[in-house]
């Protein structure tokens, strides 16, 4: 019972992914998007978006709920050797629904505003940092273009120090796990999955493009939420 208390408190506590209430476990269910699978065309296929959310997210979310589930069971068991076994797959499959949460919001067509400029306090931030918004992107675009493997590429804010800042994860990871005080503005996926039926091996021109549908207004929402 110790250990299944001191589990419980500790995954609480720290845990990024949700609220999660063992002995009445939540799970998690695919988001709906907020516009149809082909509103961003030309920038991204509806054949990505869809292939995208209903089987790769989903997949995630999956085995998510799946792993929640057996860490439940091995807390009630007090089986320690198991529920360190599955922290791996709780990041991987926790992160991938939290991070594709995210990308979704990030997201927005044209006609509703896609890729217009952020204003106000965080174009100024923005500029402030950065130099210009075209400096922003380039260095994403960059470092997006540049990362081994498969993960994301973030545009975050620093609650502590009250900066705005780029990062890359890999995998799965959120942007939380390189910094407790980072919140995510905009996560681009650089999984191959979000562009390869449509710009195959060429990752700059996928990044190119996204900024055409990027949703800065939701971006600007958090940051005036984080940083008042």
């Amino acid at each position: 019972m110790a250990l299944r208390t001191l589990l419980t408190r500790k995954i609480l506590a720290n845990s990024p992914l949700g609220t999660l209430g063992f002995r009445g476990l939540q799970t998690f269910s695919l988001p709906d998007l907020p516009y149809d699978y082909g509103a961003l065309e030309p920038a991204i296929s509806g054949d990505i978006m869809q292939l995208h959310h209903q089987k790769h997210h989903q997949t995630y979310i999956t085995n998510y709920n799946k792993a929640l589930e057996q860490l439940d069971d091995a807390v009630a068991k007090g089986d320690a050797p198991a529920v360190v076994k599955l922290q791996s797959a709780i990041k991987f499959n926790g992160g991938g629904h939290v991070n594709h949460s995210i990308f979704w919001k990030n997201l927005a067509p044209v006609r509703e505003g896609g890729g217009e400029p952020p204003k106000s306090s965080l174009g100024w931030a923005i500029d402030n940092h950065f130099g210009s918004l075209e400096v922003l992107i380039q260095k994403m675009n960059a470092e997006g273009a540049a990362l081994q493997g498969s993960g994301w590429i973030w545009l975050g804010l620093d609650k502590e120090l009250k900066r705005l800042v780029v990062e890359t994860t890999a995998n799965q990871d959120p942007l939380v796990t390189k910094g407790p005080n980072l919140v995510p503005l905009l996560g681009i996926d650089v999984w191959e999955h979000a562009y390869y039926l449509q710009y195959k091996n060429v990752r700059p021109d996928y990044l190119k493009n996204i900024w055409k549908v990027m949703n800065w207004k939701y971006a600007s929402d958090v940051f005036d939420k984080e940083c008042p």
